[in-house]
């Protein structure tokens, strides 16, 4: 038996997330059928972490076990023949017995993407956030800095979780612009469901000038979700890229 970790970049606008659901089609369940195809037996794919419906990875990781004697670029080649255009493996690796997607993840990047000028996008409208009023990216900035570090994300956190800690470490939080985009990168230990969109939902109402700094910090303390700002619509997040091991 032999273990391989996947590499996978898809388009999720079409899908219910990455893990199985009840309710409607998702990476993972395609993920399944194609090597169950390829391998010729039921295999189960394990994803380093869930992602949102109609949201997106450029480097999601997942692992499955199969006897097998392919090489690493026949199975690419084959996940990639069965797989729909908007699923692509783009590497498949052999790893030891020990390696995890999802437990033996050290951190994760996620980016935001917000489209913020006066006319949206015929091309990139299920790709970023189109936000037709000006934005202060710097008071945007000055407002997340509270937010870097080790902390209790509750207020943050969606209010369907049943995550038993609500603590993760956020190592940095960078707000740039790039022409008419503004992206939001987080690097960080791990995320709770939606709170990557609900940080940046409530920083576009800094931007907006309808919330200020201070009280972005005061919302982190007070532990409550309905303090904080809405949940950034999906299309505009990517999952960038997951770490396995740290730079010391």
């Amino acid at each position: 038996m032999r273990k391989f970790k996947l590499t996978v970049e898809y388009d999720g606008s079409g899908y219910c997330g990455w893990q199985f659901q009840t309710n409607g089609l998702t990476v993972q369940e395609l993920m399944e059928k194609a090597v169950g195809k390829i391998v010729k037996t039921r295999t189960h794919i394990m994803g380093a972490g869930r992602t949102d419906a109609g949201v997106h990875a450029r480097a999601q990781v997942a692992h499955f076990s199969a006897d097998t004697a392919m090489s690493l670029i026949e199975l690419q080649k084959a996940f990639n023949s069965l797989l729909p255009k908007d699923i692509v493996v783009t590497e498949v690796e052999e790893v030891g017995e020990d390696f995890d997607a999802r437990y033996s993840a050290k951190k994760k990047i996620y980016r935001y993407t917000i489209l913020n000028r006066d006319y949206p996008s015929a091309l990139g409208w299920n790709r970023c956030w189109f936000i037709q009023l000006p934005l202060d990216r710097e008071a945007m900035e000055r407002a997340s800095s509270c937010l870097i570090g080790e902390h209790d994300f509750l207020a943050f956190r969606a209010t369907n979780s049943d995550t038993k800690t609500t603590v993760r470490k956020l190592y940095r939080l960078d707000i740039f612009r790039e022409g008419d985009f503004i992206h939001m990168e987080f690097e960080g230990s791990g995320f709770l469901k939606y709170m990557v969109r609900n940080i940046v939902g409530t920083l576009v109402l800094v931007g907006k000038g309808k919330m200020s700094s201070e009280e972005v910090k005061r919302i982190l303390e007070s532990r409550d979700r309905q303090n904080a700002g809405p949940t950034a619509p999906p299309q505009g997040l990517c999952l960038i890229e997951i770490f396995y091991e740290l730079k010391q």
